[in-house]
């Protein structure tokens, strides 16, 4: 399978650094088994092998992983909260929250950013479940940051993302419940 952090991931669309997206998307061709030919699939691995070198000389292991295999990825049914933001570089990102008493019991996202916008997505609802809203209403982009172990320059609007991000979901959640007792008491 062929992709890069720059490219098509399995979970969702990441377009390049500069957003034109790659087309070397996972499953293309040896997937499908659209070609047989034994030339092509070497170049191809060869290719692969390449940006997964360049990949981790730029990123930590832990950023790829969360990038290539994300965690809590999609939509809540019936979400408590929906937090959805676009960030200064074109990518989205939405989070869903799931909130049983004044706890987080569960938690999604999506997105069409790059691979640091992944990891950041998926590491945010990790850091989230099982937490108070208060207690997430404290988590911030350095905190992101120490369980990726950096990133590089020019993605650190990532993680300020996700957060952000997360804000708008926990303030969605605080006007939903404020309506809702609003609504009861009258």
């Amino acid at each position: 399978m062929v992709f890069s952090l720059y490219s098509c991931s399995p979970a969702v669309a990441v377009p390049s650094p500069v957003h034109t997206p790659l087309f070397i998307c996972p499953g293309f061709y040896l997937d499908n088994k659209m070609s047989e030919n034994n030339e092509f699939d070497g170049l191809v691995g060869e290719i692969e092998g390449k940006i997964q070198k360049d990949e981790s000389e730029i990123y930590t292991e832990r950023t790829l992983e969360e990038a290539y295999n994300p965690k809590n990825v999609g939509e809540l049914k019936e979400p408590s909260a929906v937090g959805r933001i676009r960030g200064p570089c074109g990518d989205t990102v939405q989070i869903h929250l799931r909130v049983e008493g004044d706890t987080i019991s569960d938690t999604k996202f999506m997105t069409d950013g790059c691979g640091p916008s992944i990891a950041c997505g998926s590491v945010v609802t990790e850091l989230v479940k099982a937490k108070t809203v208060e207690e997430a209403e404290k988590i911030t982009p350095e905190d992101i940051l120490a369980v990726l172990g950096d990133l590089p320059e020019d993605n650190l609007h990532c993680p300020v993302l996700a957060i952000n991000t997360l804000k708008a979901a926990l303030e969605d959640y605080r006007n939903t419940r404020s309506f809702r007792n609003q609504s009861i008491s009258e």
